[in-house]
């Protein structure tokens, strides 16, 4: 008897999860988001563990050497555990893009 309900749980669950698109289709839901997306230079994509369509831009700047996130863009990032001790000078790089799920 406990098995109905929790397999009417976990269908819950995964129906959840499932990314939001237009009937039938890959398209994002809102055709005015790719427009405004654009407008800003960016593209709609499927982003992270969820593929939720967000506005990702291509930074200008993207791969220039960096010592703070004020001289890019976006984010400036190191690349793997580096180890720097807190308080030490540490050079990284732009990100490429707005997408927080790639580097």
């Amino acid at each position: 008897m406990i098995r109905i309900p929790l397999l009417a749980a976990a269908a819950l669950l995964a129906a959840a999860c499932t990314p939001q698109t237009t009937a039938g289709s890959d398209a994002p839901m809102q055709s005015a988001d790719a427009s405004a997306c654009a407008a800003r230079g960016g593209t709609l994509k499927q982003v992270g563990r969820l593929q939720s369509w967000q506005c990702v831009i291509n930074y200008a700047d993207a791969g220039k050497r960096c010592t703070d996130g004020d001289q890019c863009q976006g984010d400036c990032r190191i690349e793997g555990n580096s180890g720097i001790a807190p308080g030490t000078a540490a050079t990284g790089v732009c990100q490429a893009t707005s997408d927080r799920t790639t580097g």
